[in-house]
């Protein structure tokens, strides 16, 4: 039997991208044949889609990494998910793993999380990557103590809001740099001191435990000076000449630390142990305020353009596909 796909035969620009009819994937003991409601789209899919960033993958390839949908089929290997179950994921598409912008999808049930009750589907979707990326750099990488203080810059973002957002979970002291526009906003989720992102760092009078910098605009000497002893630095951007100098006499002596970090790397323990506590918060109604953009099948080359051209950058693209 065939189904409807967003696909591509060969990695470029978005024009690379068609609606195709292709045969509906068979899963194998461990994998769980999912009906797709929904795909989102985010920037990581067109990195993957233009060869950006290097993965394995078979064409055709279908596009996209995230997706919500119910259980068509259950390997016989598959426990704890049953038919009709509301399901999703988000670590397909890269790796050697067809992505998810189909009717129906073969997902591996590691990599598969059960809807929480009453929450949105939709809402979900759209918070998946990014709250994903946030809890996993807080929980994992930067491995975050309640009490210490954190500076998040370029917080008005995807990102940057499920960054604040979690890291007030986790009891820390939140401050960030954004457009002034954003700072009602960053006040409801949870940030204390919140500054214009068109001032310079170094005008910032207090140091900080943690800084993640989503934008790229700052200086890492800049932050560096606001560390403190022991102090990390998160990484998930690079400035657009894509270096830094840093003084490195004053960075190891006082045990400073800069980490990198981009999700498509996570690996499937981090991916399980950041969906258990995403469900957690979901089920709480937290972290499911994005402003959605809603389109059909038929418009996936409109999105990838439409990120690659910094279009409806507030909004959510979300593919109802069923």
């Amino acid at each position: 039997m065939k189904m409807k796909a967003a696909v591509i035969e060969k990695t470029g620009t978005p024009d690379e991208i068609k609606i195709e009819k292709i045969d509906i994937p068979q899963i194998s003991k461990n994998e769980v044949l999912v009906r797709i409601h929904a795909a989102s789209v985010n920037h990581v899919d067109t990195f993957v889609r233009s060869g950006a960033f290097k993965t394995k993958m078979k064409y055709p390839f279908v596009v996209g990494r995230d997706a919500v949908g119910e259980i068509e089929k259950i390997g016989e290997n598959v426990h704890g998910f049953s038919i009709g179950q509301r399901v999703w994921t988000n670590s397909m598409g890269y790796d050697g793993r067809p992505g998810i912008t189909s009717e129906f999808s073969a997902i591996p049930a590691e990599r598969l999380f059960p809807n929480p009750e009453g929450v949105d589907e939709l809402q979900l979707l759209a918070s998946v990557h990014s709250s994903a990326t946030a809890e996993i750099l807080l929980d994992d990488i930067l491995r975050v103590k309640s009490g210490n203080k954190i500076l998040i810059e370029g917080a008005g973002g995807h990102v940057g809001t499920k960054l604040v957002s979690i890291a007030n979970i986790n009891g820390l002291t939140v401050s960030t740099t954004s457009n002034q526009r954003d700072f009602d906003n960053l006040k409801n989720l949870g940030t204390t001191s919140t500054y214009d992102y068109s001032d310079p760092v170094s005008e910032i009078d207090e140091n900080f435990d943690y800084i993640i910098d989503t934008s790229g605009k700052n200086g890492l000497q800049q932050n560096l000076d606001h560390l403190n002893q022991g102090g990390q630095i998160g990484l998930i951007t690079a400035p657009s000449d894509d270096h830094f100098e840093f003084k490195v006499s004053d960075f190891y002596m006082n045990l400073k630390q800069i980490k990198g970090f981009v999700i498509s790397h996570a690996n499937i323990s981090q991916i399980q142990k950041a969906g258990m506590f995403l469900n957690q918060y979901f089920g709480d109604n937290k972290l499911l305020d994005d402003d959605l953009l809603i389109k059909s099948l038929d418009d996936v080359k409109y999105a990838h353009i439409s990120l690659e051209n910094n279009q409806n950058h507030r909004q959510r693209i979300i593919i109802k596909i069923q």
